[in-house]
């Protein structure tokens, strides 16, 4: 356990920190999941709008790497352009 007051502190906000990641994380999987369950191009397109949207902020505030965000993003624009 952490001996200092300020490592008491840290550790208190990693734990504030890894409940807010983890909720960002889930929030990103069901956008995604919602994107892919889908077979219709027209509501497809208006959920990967929203999906990219979302892969952004997450990017942004480094929840996830740009670069995992990019990667995201040209798979799902790949599938929601296969559909007919």
């Amino acid at each position: 356990m952490a001996k200092h007051l300020s490592a008491e502190r840290q550790a208190r906000k990693a734990l504030k920190r890894r409940a807010i990641n983890r909720a960002y994380m889930s929030k990103m999987k069901t956008s995604l999941r919602h994107v892919r369950e889908l077979q219709d191009k027209e509501k497809a397109t208006g959920e990967l709008k929203k999906a990219v949207k979302l892969l952004d902020r997450l990017a942004a505030k480094g929840i996830i790497h740009k670069n995992n965000a990019a990667n995201k993003k040209s798979s799902l624009t790949k599938f929601v352009n296969s559909l007919k």
